[in-house]
């Protein structure tokens, strides 16, 4: 589609207006700093670190498109500046989204169990890093420490061994646990950490069920955030940890957790430790 802008006479496609904002990252920073309130042209460019020259040419560009008008000194958004400041902001959210996720969206779950990226909207990603490769469990341990209650389900070895004792002291401490997990995964860790396990396992406060066939990531539900960790499955480590509390991820977490805690079956401890 090609426009014809009737104020200043140009011609122009909706790409050359993206284009515009996006060759200076001021200038949607200035937008969408007039959408949260008015300022003036002072206010912006000591906001942004530009020269009150560069800010000028912006607000008078701006206001040829009529994204802005001014009342005096002030300036805001119209409507329409409104609705590109916001569309913009969206649209730079899910590029930061996407390049956080680039080199790791492999290990993520599958769009056949439900996952989209919508999850990952406002998430905080933590990626195992060569210089930091215990990122996502730390990140991980961070949520634990914060939470009254936990509910976890999956592949839990690679994130919940290396917390097993932030996991053991909240748990101990009161926190709401109950844990899904593999029968060979309850068999490893109640064997490997019998002392360990014994306390917690007298709470009323701790329960752990077992399945057969669990999904290959892990998800585990915060008092008021989830979180999915990822795995290389060649090495079991943690890869990426995805934590967010926005409501689709929410929603995709509970029925994740509600499908496969249906058919679990309590923890026998006797038979597995025979």
């Amino acid at each position: 589609m090609v426009l014809s802008d009737k104020k200043t006479g140009t011609m122009g496609s909706p790409i050359d207006d993206i284009a515009y904002l996006a060759r200076s990252e001021h200038r949607v920073r200035t937008l969408v700093a007039l959408r949260d309130r008015p300022r003036t042209r002072s206010d912006l460019w000591e906001q942004t670190g530009v020269s009150s020259s560069t800010m000028r040419r912006t607000v008078r560009a701006f206001e040829e498109r009529n994204w802005i008008h001014r009342e005096g000194h002030v300036y805001e958004t119209t409507q329409l500046g409104a609705f590109i400041a916001s569309a913009m902001e969206e649209l730079i959210g899910r590029i930061e989204t996407e390049r956080a996720l680039r080199d790791v969206w492999h290990w993520l779950p599958g769009d056949e169990n439900g996952f989209t990226l919508e999850v990952c909207a406002d998430a905080v990603i933590t990626v195992a890093e060569p210089d930091a490769p215990y990122g996502p469990v730390n990140r991980f341990s961070a949520l634990l420490v914060e939470t009254d209650e936990f509910r976890f389900v999956g592949s839990d070895i690679a994130v919940l061994e290396p917390c097993k004792d932030v996991l053991r002291k909240r748990i101990v401490d009161g926190m709401e646990t109950e844990i899904i997990d593999p029968p060979a995964v309850a068999r490893r860790i109640l064997s490997t950490y019998p002392d360990h396990c014994s306390e917690p396992l007298e709470r009323a406060n701790f329960t752990v069920l077992l399945h057969d066939e669990l999904p290959p990531y892990g998800v585990g539900l915060f008092d008021d955030r989830i979180a999915v960790s990822c795995y290389d499955r060649a090495t079991g480590s943690v890869r990426v940890l995805i934590d967010t509390d926005v409501s689709a991820a929410w929603e995709w977490a509970e029925s994740v957790y509600a499908a496969y805690r249906d058919d679990a079956r309590p923890l026998a401890e006797e038979s597995l430790l025979e």
